[in-house]
C-alpha cells in the first residue's frame, strides 16, 4: 500500500500508546537508565526516550529472544510425549521508538528464518507484533545506514514512522496494513499530514562506501590469509557484537532436564571458537580470522545471494559495543576501496 501522511501532537501520541495498551498489546521501546538508552516494556510515553541515538542492543528480541522455549517433553513407559508451544496465546506487542535501521533490520530477520523452512514460532510473533519507528534528528560517527540503503527517514520495514517535526508535532507515515489497523477507533487524534515536510528534521548521514563494490572485493580477499589477520588482530571473540546486532540470527539448540523438560533456542555466534566445532573434533574455522571473515561475507555476501537481503543495516551497535574498539565501517570502507 502507499505511505498515507498524518501529523499527531505529542499529547495525542501518549494517548494513543496509552489505549493500545489498554487493549491489552504490551509496547516495547527505548527507556533511560543512567547514561544507558535500551529497550524495555513502558506503560506511558513518559518513560520513552526519543531523543537519543541509537539503544545499546537493537529490539530483536521482540521476535528471537535470547533464550526461548521451543517445545516441553516428559518421558514415561519407554515413550516421550512432546508439548509444543500454544503459538496463539503469544501476546501482541507494539514495538514503539525503534530506528529505521532497526525497521530494516526486521526484514532480514524474516527473511533468515522464513528462508527454507518457515520458523512458526517466529512467525506468530512476526504476526502480533507492529512496528512504530521514530526518525533520526541526530546521528553520530558510527552511523552509515546511507551506505547500506537506507536513512534517517527511510520507511522501509516500519508499520508506521513518525517523525519529530520540532513544533510540537510528529508527521505520521502509515505504511502498511498494520499500520492501518493499529489506529483504529483512534482517529481523531490525529489530523491531516499533507505539506508537512521531514527532510529538515533529518540527521544528515553521509555515504561512506559504494555498496557495488564490497562483494567483489570481499570475493577477492577471500583467500588473503594476511589481511584476515589485520582485520581481524584485535578481536576477542566475545560475542558482543553479534548480541547486539540487530539481524545477526544464529543460535544453539539445547535440551534442559531429564525426564520432564524443555528445549531451548539461545543465542549464539559465528565469532565463538566452538560454533563450528565438530564431534570429530575438526574445525573448519578454527581462527578467529577466518571467523571474522565469516562474519562479514555473510552479512555482505551470502545474505544477498540467498536471502535477497543485506545482513547489515548500518546501525552502528557492533563498533559502539566492541571492547577493543574494531569499527566494522573501517573494515567494510577497506574492503570497498581496495584496488583489484
Amino acid at each position: 500500500m502507499e505511505s498515507e501522511k498524518r501529523s499527531i501532537g505529542r499529547e495525542a501520541l501518549a494517548e494513543l500508546i496509552s489505549q493500545w495498551r489498554s487493549a491489552g498489546k504490551r509496547v516495547l521501546a527505548p527507556k533511560r537508565s543512567g547514561d544507558k538508552v535500551d529497550f524495555a516494556w513502558v506503560a506511558s510515553l513518559e518513560e520513552i526516550s526519543l531523543d537519543h541515538v541509537q539503544t545499546v542492543q537493537s529490539p530483536k528480541a521482540a521476535l528471537f529472544p535470547r533464550v526461548e522455549e521451543l517445545f516441553s517433553f516428559r518421558s514415561a513407559d519407554g515413550r516421550v510425549e512432546v508439548r509444543e508451544r500454544d503459538l496463539g496465546a503469544l501476546p501482541e506487542t507494539v514495538v514503539f521508538g525503534l530506528r529505521p535501521c532497526d525497521a530494516a533490520a526486521f526484514t532480514a530477520l524474516k527473511a533468515i528464518f522464513n528462508w527454507d523452512s518457515p520458523d512458526s514460532l517466529f512467525s506468530a510473533r512476526l504476526a502480533r507484533t507492529t512496528l512504530v519507528a521514530v526518525a533520526c534528528s541526530s546521528a553520530d560517527e558510527y552511523c552509515f545506514c546511507t551506505s547500506v540503503g537506507g536513512g534517517p527517514g527511510a520507511i522501509a520495514g516500519s508499520d508506521i514512522l513518525l517523525t519529530d517535526l520540532g513544533d510540537g508535532d510528529f508527521l505520521a507515515e502509515i505504511v502498511s496494513e498494520k499500520g492501518r489497523l493499529m489506529l483504529q477507533g483512534a482517529e481523531a487524534l490525529f489530523r491531516p499530514g499533507a505539506g508537512r515536510e521531514k527532510e529538515r528534521c533529518l540527521a544528515r548521514v553521509e555515504k561512506a562506501f559504494d555498496l557495488e563494490k564490497v562483494d567483489p572485493g570481499l570475493a577477492r580477499r577471500f583467500d588473503d590469509d594476511a589481511f584476515w589477520a589485520g582485520q581481524s588482530l584485535r578481536c576477542l571473540g566475545c560475542g558482543a557484537c553479534a548480541y547486539v546486532c540487530p539481524t545477526c540470527a544464529c543460535f544453539d539448540i539445547q535440551d534442559e532436564g531429564g525426564i520432564t523438560g524443555k528445549r531451548l533456542r539461545c543465542w549464539d555466534s559465528c565469532g565463538f571458537g566452538l560454533f563450528t566445532l565438530h564431534t570429530s573434533g575438526h574445525n573448519p574455522r578454527p581462527l578467529q580470522s577466518q571467523r571474522w571473515r565469516q562474519r562479514l561475507m555473510h552479512k555482505f555476501s551470502y545474505m544477498p545471494e540467498r536471502q535477497g537481503v543485506l545482513g547489515c543495516v548500518g546501525c552502528g551497535r557492533c563498533s559502539r559495543a566492541c571492547p577493543v574498539d574494531m569499527n566494522i565501517l573501517e573494515h567494510i570502507r577497506a574492503i570497498a576501496e581496495a584496488r583489484p
